[in-house]
């Protein structure tokens, strides 16, 4: 078979199927198979397919029909410009934590930032671009140990292993013998108990329920790291959390008024103008 029949009859599957991007993921997993770039995949569109990449990529588009996300079947997720592994223990990065990174590194790339956490790191990749952008230590923590096999696989991918410590702990169940952190980075579970199973089909029956609910009204997790993160922080050290676009107003007054000990509260809108990244000062 041609591959520009093999992509449009791997596309109408992925259609009938209900995903959303069919003709561009059923590109990508041939371009996984292959190795070629979209260039050459154009390039050679006439050509016929060898035939045990045929079978194997039938076997993936049957995968994605049954709404598998594409980066379990590759392997791979881009973020801020790398490649990082995931699986189905972490949550597959999204552009919303590429746009608490750029917040988190407006603020502090000048004010000379030694001594990080990056709380409930899943595959690892806030404490990866922290390492390599800041060159600063990080303590990359979750409570998961299948997770954290992932982050250290990443934070060796993209050499940052010096730099790097994992902690499997329950936030900062852990942490209470390490010095205090300068900067604090998390993308909590925020998702309220009672929306995560309405969420798209790759997100609510593939990716780690632990990672997205955040408990009943999704602040759970977001008010614990509230009461505790203030201990484990410098004076004059900074939070950064990602939150739901319904949280901005109950994260900002938990910050403000709940919770002694943070000023400087600001929560910033992403590029789709929604709430979604929640920063603090420690000002004991």
């Amino acid at each position: 078979m041609r591959i520009d029949t093999l992509l449009a009859e791997a596309t109408a599957r992925l259609l009938a199927a209900g995903v959303t991007d069919a003709a561009l993921d059923a590109r990508l997993l041939l371009q996984h198979l292959t190795g070629w770039n979209r260039s050459q995949m154009i390039l050679h569109a006439g050509q016929p397919v060898d035939e045990a990449i045929s079978v194997r990529y039938q076997e993936l588009i049957a995968r994605r029909c049954q709404r598998i996300p594409l980066q379990h079947l590759t392997g791979l997720q881009e973020f801020w410009s790398l490649d990082f592994a995931v699986s189905p223990a972490v949550l597959i990065p999204r552009p919303e934590t590429e746009f608490l990174l750029e917040q988190v590194l407006a603020e502090c790339r000048q004010t000379g930032i030694a001594h990080a956490l990056d709380l409930c790191t899943g595959s690892g990749a806030i404490a990866v671009v922290l390492a390599r952008e800041l060159g600063c230590s990080v303590v990359a923590a979750d409570i998961s140990e299948a997770a954290l096999r992932v982050a250290r696989e990443n934070s060796a991918r993209h050499m940052v292993t010096d730099l790097v410590s994992p902690v499997c702990c329950d936030l900062f169940a852990a942490l209470n013998g390490c010095r205090p952190f300068d900067l604090i980075v998390s993308n909590p579970p925020y998702v309220a108990e009672e929306e995560v199973d309405g969420l798209e089909p790759e997100v609510a029956m593939a990716e780690p329920r632990l990672a997205l609910s955040g408990g009943p009204g999704g602040m759970h997790c977001i008010e614990r790291i509230a009461r505790a993160a203030c201990r484990h922080l410098r004076p004059g050290g900074w939070i950064f959390l990602e939150i739901g676009a319904d949280q901005g107003g109950k994260a900002a007054r938990l910050f403000r008024s709940t919770v002694p000990g943070y000023g400087r509260v600001l929560v910033s809108n992403d590029w789709a103008g929604r709430p979604r990244i929640l920063r603090a000062r420690h000002e004991p």
